[in-house]
């Protein structure tokens, strides 16, 4: 009897990790890493629950780390199937797997340079040669056609509009003569954003995972180039500079997209913009290429007298460590995106580290922060923020723009559940935090009543009991 265990993103937003088991075989749903608080970071530490020799295949949704992150570690504790994924998601973590174990080589070096970890020698999770060995065993797998993995699963992708080459997953499992059909939502995205496809809607599933991340609120309503426009007026009129932690994929190139349109607007006034990621500036590139995935409006963009719609007249991307430090010595009003998105990790530290305690100067959260991270720190109004084992003051304006997020808000995620023509035969809410999952639960209940389980970490469900 086939059987699904929920080894990550279940009660949390971050480690999406399901595993299905079907026929002997085992086929896990993303890899990704647990972000946030000690407590959840110690997860990846730990020994994984199952032998990562018995995993046959894995099958990716999307790129971002919180559902790739663990697959350097599963393959180096022995995972030797393909990973599936389309022509972005692979491309996306070329850049995004290897990026990821740079900054946990980097960290454990300044870690052990400064002395207050409580590991000697402080290491990272894996290594970027780790990484580079878990890419070799990507498999390109079709963006929008069916394709069969072994002989118990098939999948059909749908775009989910969330990042480039993002999809919500139809897998089907052929077991004892009948059809099981399990949909992964991954992380769905917003409607009518500038960049991508709207999510594509559902119409059946016998089982469903949906993620739940802004279950329990919508986003402010209003135009984000309005919020944008207003913060960077005032913070330049008052001489500061905008620090922007930003993910390198999706949230850079929409705040680039909103920076070039208010410029062109003349809403705002015209200064450097220094893009300090070089991910985020790789990823643009790929933005650009992956047509597949743009609205119709965009590529009109795109088209029209070779105007580029992600660059601003005055960007600086600065890809070397030596560029990076030189943005400190930068003194007038100027606008700085950095990863992490969260400011877990990254070059976004020291540019925070710097710019808090400046109270001309703005810090402007642009997509959701996860439990425990210095951003949810921040969005509550932490006065001291502990950056490289220092206490730093938050003297600096912090605003918070939901607008720019790239995952659908509550009603958003209600929208996308109707599609389906009948509900679902288990409906799991996953990917969220437990007062997302409650109130997403409490309003299917109340406008589909459909019933709907809220798993826990590392439980085992069995599928057609």
């Amino acid at each position: 009897m086939a059987k699904i265990t929920f080894l990550g993103a279940a009660g949390t937003v971050t480690g999406s990790k399901y595993l299905v088991e079907a026929g002997g075989k085992r086929l896990l749903a993303d890899c990704g890493l647990f972000e946030g608080g000690n407590e959840l970071e110690q997860r990846n530490w730990e020994k994984f629950a199952v032998d990562p020799a018995t995993i046959d295949w894995v099958l990716l949704t999307h790129a971002h780390i919180d559902h790739t992150g663990y697959l350097p570690r599963l393959v180096r504790n022995g995972f030797r199937g393909p990973i599936y994924a389309n022509a972005a998601t692979r491309e996306l973590c070329q850049l995004l797997l290897p990026d990821s174990a740079h900054l946990q080589e980097e960290d454990a070096q300044y870690i052990a340079k400064k002395g207050y970890s409580k590991h000697k020698p402080p290491l990272p999770l894996y290594t970027v040669a780790e990484s580079q060995q878990a890419l070799k065993q990507f498999e390109e797998v079709p963006r929008a056609a069916a394709f069969s993995i072994g002989e118990m699963f098939s999948v059909r992708p749908h775009d989910a509009g969330h990042i480039l080459g993002s999809t919500w997953l139809e897998l089907e499992i052929a077991e004892n003569g009948k059809q099981t059909k399990i949909v992964f939502s991954g992380d769905l995205g917003r409607y009518g954003q500038p960049i991508l496809n709207d999510p594509e809607a559902p119409t059946t599933a016998d089982y469903l995972l949906c993620e739940s991340t802004y279950g329990d609120r919508d986003h402010a309503p209003g135009s984000p180039a309005d919020g944008l426009a207003d913060v960077i007026s005032r913070t330049a009129k008052r001489g500061g500079a905008v620090v922007i932690p930003a993910f390198a994929v999706d949230r850079t190139q929409l705040i680039m997209y909103y920076l070039r349109e208010l410029e062109d607007e003349q809403r705002i006034p015209r200064l450097p913009v220094y893009v300090d990621s070089p991910m985020a500036i790789s990823v643009t590139d790929m933005y650009v290429r992956h047509h597949e995935d743009h609205k119709l409006e965009f590529t009109r963009e795109e088209e029209s007298g070779g105007k580029d719609p992600l660059n601003v007249r005055e960007v600086h991307m600065t890809r070397s460590v030596e560029d990076s430090k030189r943005i400190n010595d930068v003194v007038s009003p100027c606008i700085i995106i950095s990863a992490s998105g969260m400011a877990t990790g990254g070059r976004i530290l020291h540019h925070l580290a710097q710019r808090l305690p400046d109270s001309r100067s703005a810090v402007l959260l642009v997509g959701y922060q996860g439990e425990g991270t210095r951003g949810r720190q921040l969005e509550d109004g932490e006065k001291l923020i502990r950056i490289f084992g220092e206490m730093v003051p938050v003297r600096a304006e912090v605003v918070t723009i939901g607008q720019l997020s790239a995952h659908a808000g509550k009603m958003e995620l209600l929208r996308w559940l109707s599609g389906f023509q009948a509900p679902p035969r288990e409906t799991f809410f996953i990917h969220g935090e437990p007062p997302a999952l409650s109130a997403l639960r409490d309003a299917v209940a109340s406008q589909f009543h459909w019933a709907v389980t809220i798993p826990e970490y590392l439980q085992a469900v069995e599928l057609n009991a």
